[in-house]
């Protein structure tokens, strides 16, 4: 007999995850700190109402890749290309300095004599592992909350999402390494190759699709709702390609696929459409998900000491290390704060990257507790500091560009509402 019970889920999750939303609003706090807390609150972690389920993980996958779509189609490619390099210096900054704080903090702890890890590689393994999930950088918290405070099209918002990008990519080949010499079947060469395929196929696909999609749209004006069509189509088969072919994430192939197409005509007209979807379902879903799939297990006084060190690990070593790089880069105080904050977030990806880990030996027992605390955390308290990062920002000097593109975004978004 078929179940009924997504039915119910939905609505409780989209119930609960507005109430919140708006009561957080009350506090000036993003909307998506609510969806986050009603996750948490239904979930295993508190009052165990509800679990997470196959459909709801995949509404939720396909939540993520409709908010990385959107992003893309956002995102200005002229603002990119300008900071296309110093993405590139924020996400290696951003990658080397949370391994070396995460090794360190693992080092102190994964002891016999404090903590006793159950894992079968090398301790070095193990302390280097935990560095290499606080490498990861889940930007679609991030993403979120730009939109809605309007500032996803600023200089430090093209900076987050280009150095987002090249951290995934960073992260994937750090974690291949650590994972090839705990495990001899992962060859780095073969998923290297992977990761340079992909973006040649990105060019070549991207470039065809691009010509053919712009002339269709000129020649068949009257039909603009077969647009969004095509262009969800050209979002789910990147995002469908570039995990299954080539090892990327999805979310990449899906932020390309809205890259390619925001050049075109109709970018503000697809951005409506798929705004609509992601408001009413799919974006409630992922974030509420997230909460759902935590369970937090009993912990010792060593692990609890361990666990608050990981989090300001976590926190600080983000906001150091890409800050950093933005600074170097010639981005101005205010900018490299954000940016860093930007980049606190590790939501499902590092979630991802333990369970790699654990498949292979590389995390032991006692530390996966920690290390789902520190994303709960760092997922919840990203929203927060960029809210206040970018307040802070309003009232200092910072580029003129940076803050006029902002107002511009929020006198958008109050259109918006008025015409609703």
């Amino acid at each position: 007999m078929q179940s009924y019970q997504f039915l119910l889920d939905l609505a409780i999750i989209l119930m609960f995850t507005k109430l919140l939303g708006i009561t957080t609003t009350k506090v000036r706090m993003p909307q998506v700190v609510g969806a986050l807390l009603a996750g948490l609150l239904l979930g295993p972690a508190v009052f165990g109402i509800m679990e997470e389920t196959d459909f709801l993980r995949t509404v939720a996958e396909l939540g993520v890749i409709v908010l990385m779509f959107s992003a893309g189609l956002e995102t200005d490619i002229k603002e990119l290309k300008k900071s296309g390099k110093a993405s590139l210096v924020i996400a290696v900054c951003g990658v080397i300095v949370p391994i070396g704080g995460g090794f360190l903090c693992a080092w102190f702890f994964n002891k016999p004599e404090i903590i006793q890890s159950d894992a079968s590689c090398s301790i070095l393994l193990q302390n280097i592992f935990i560095g290499v999930i606080l490498t990861a950088t889940s930007v679609s918290i991030t993403v979120e909350t730009l939109k809605e405070l309007g500032r996803l099209k600023t200089h430090s918002g093209n900076a987050i999402l280009g150095a987002a990008i090249i951290d995934d990519i960073l992260g994937i080949i750090a974690l291949t390494i650590i994972t090839s010499v705990a495990d001899p079947s992962v060859r780095i060469i073969i998923v290297l190759a992977k990761i340079v395929g992909f973006f040649v196929f990105a060019i070549v696909a991207g470039f065809l699709f691009y010509k053919v999609y712009k002339f269709w749209m000129s020649s068949a004006d009257k039909m603009r709702h077969r647009h969004v069509i095509a262009a969800f189509v050209f979002c789910l088969l990147m995002a469908y390609l570039s995990e299954r072919l080539f090892g990327v994430a999805d979310i990449t192939g899906a932020y390309i696929a809205g890259l390619i197409i925001s050049n075109t005509e109709k970018t503000e007209y697809l951005l409506g459409k798929f705004d609509v979807i992601s408001f009413l379902l799919l974006s409630p879903v992922f974030f509420a998900n997230i909460g759902l799939s935590v369970t937090i297990p009993k912990m010792t006084p060593d692990i609890i000491l361990f666990t608050l060190v990981l989090v300001i690990v976590a926190v600080l070593t983000k906001i150091i290390g890409c800050g950093l790089g933005a600074k170097m880069c010639g981005y101005q105080s205010n900018q490299c704060k954000r940016i860093g904050v930007g980049m606190v977030s590790r939501g499902e990806v590092a979630l991802i990257v333990a369970s790699k880990g654990i498949a292979v030996g590389l995390l032991g027992s006692a530390f996966v507790g920690p290390v789902v605390i520190m994303v709960v955390i760092t997922t919840i308290i990203t929203p927060i500091l960029l809210k206040v990062v970018y307040k802070s920002g309003a009232v200092a000097a910072v580029d003129a560009d940076e803050d006029i593109t902002g107002h511009y975004d929020e006198l958008a978004n109050i259109r918006k509402e008025h015409q609703s």
